[in-house]
């Protein structure tokens, strides 16, 4: 018989997980409990101003106000207005004019959503000025793990590759993983915590990220079955009262995937690309040093990286680099970092990420070559 939790969704058979410890599993079952969740509408896009309107008087009669700030930046446009600019300072003073460098306009990467109300275009570009405002909340001190006395970084490592298979077999949103981690490190950040107990504190993580993002959630026996019943009901619910107090409530928090979305749409991406940069990122929530980057940071350099082992050269184009705020050399260390963890993916116990992305469903990202030539610091 299939349970159901609160909201009356499918639950996972605990049959079909039965045993999947901590120490082990492998993608091996598949687990189909017909869960649809909401797809991502993929509305992360760049919104121009709204054009201004003026009810019962054409535009061109109200000679008070400047369209053409309003209007979307296109390449037509964009050369109207220098060539304005210039005639107007050769008017003023022939001999003391420069000729300046017009650099190419950004492209308008919402345009093919305008018609789309899901979309928000109107609202977009606000809505990113508030995520890059708020994602400092969502970041712990790089070296919080110092306060801890019974766990280690190796520790939250082994976590966070276990989670990540576990994530993986419940067929999750990767919204729910990256608020899993988020949840985790700022926990620990503030709560002293037993290695017996660790275990405990990423499935709670991983249930309350679940309650947040996804529509059909695996109720609480089944997190205690994934973990191979070493935790009681009871626990696993003092454990989430115990957690939600500490992070005062607050789940809605910026993380590296709500730039992800962003920044993809910014650099154009297809299929392989966006795969194999969710590849490096996730290869970065299992590395306890990149906690001293911040989520979009973490965002544009898996972007960047992933671009460079496509294409085999440096490439970050002058729209990504307007949409992110980050140059190309902002980016450099970070993504040697991704490039170092590319090459040893596959090496060590922690595999969780690479046997991931090396199955047919995540396009086999975690087999191509390494992008070696962003280690040279001299090209």
């Amino acid at each position: 018989m299939e349970r159901y939790g609160e909201n009356k969704s499918a639950a996972i058979k605990p049959s079909s997980i039965q045993g999947f410890a901590m120490e082990g599993g492998k993608f091996t079952s598949e687990i189909r409990n017909n869960r649809r969740p909401l797809r991502d509408i993929k509305n992360f896009v760049n919104a121009p101003l709204p054009r201004a309107v003026i009810k019962g008087k054409p535009a061109a009669e109200d000679k008070s106000r400047n369209f053409e700030g309003h209007r979307p930046m296109t390449r037509k446009l964009a050369a109207s207005l220098a060539n304005k600019k210039l005639s107007h300072q050769q008017d003023c003073n022939p001999e003391e004019v420069e000729m300046e460098d017009l650099e190419e306009p950004v492209p308008d990467i919402d345009s093919c959503d305008r018609n789309n109300q899901l979309a928000v275009v109107d609202y977009v570009e606000d809505i990113y000025a508030f995520y890059r405002q708020a994602e400092n909340s969502s970041c712990v001190c790089p070296n919080y793990m110092s306060q801890q006395s019974d766990i280690n970084e190796k520790m939250r490592a082994i976590l966070i590759d276990w989670l990540i298979e576990v994530h993986y077999k419940f067929e999750l949103m990767a919204e729910t993983l990256f608020l899993t981690v988020n949840l985790i490190d700022r926990f620990l950040e503030h709560q002293t915590v037993v290695r017996k107990k660790l275990q405990l504190v990423g499935v709670t993580a991983m249930l309350l990220a679940c309650k947040y993002e996804e529509v059909s959630i695996p109720v609480v026996e089944d997190l205690i079955t994934i973990s191979d019943r070493a935790y009681t009901r009871d626990e696993v619910l003092a454990m989430e009262k115990l957690m939600i107090n500490t992070l005062q409530f607050n789940m809605s928090v910026p993380t590296p995937y709500v730039f992800m979305r962003r920044f993809l749409k910014a650099a154009q991406s297809d299929k392989t690309l966006e795969l194999l940069s969710f590849f490096m990122i996730e290869l970065c929530l299992v590395e306890y040093e990149m906690l001293k980057f911040r989520p979009s940071l973490l965002a544009a350099a898996a972007i960047y990286t992933a671009q460079c082992t496509l294409k085999g050269f440096k490439h970050w184009s002058t729209t990504s680099e307007w949409h992110t705020r980050y140059t190309e050399d902002q980016l450099q260390e970070c993504s040697r970092s991704m490039v170092d963890f590319h090459q040893n993916a596959a090496a060590g116990r922690l595999t969780g990420v690479h046997r991931k992305y090396s199955t047919s469903k995540f396009g086999f990202a975690a087999k191509s070559e390494p992008a070696c030539f962003l280690l040279d610091t001299r090209l």
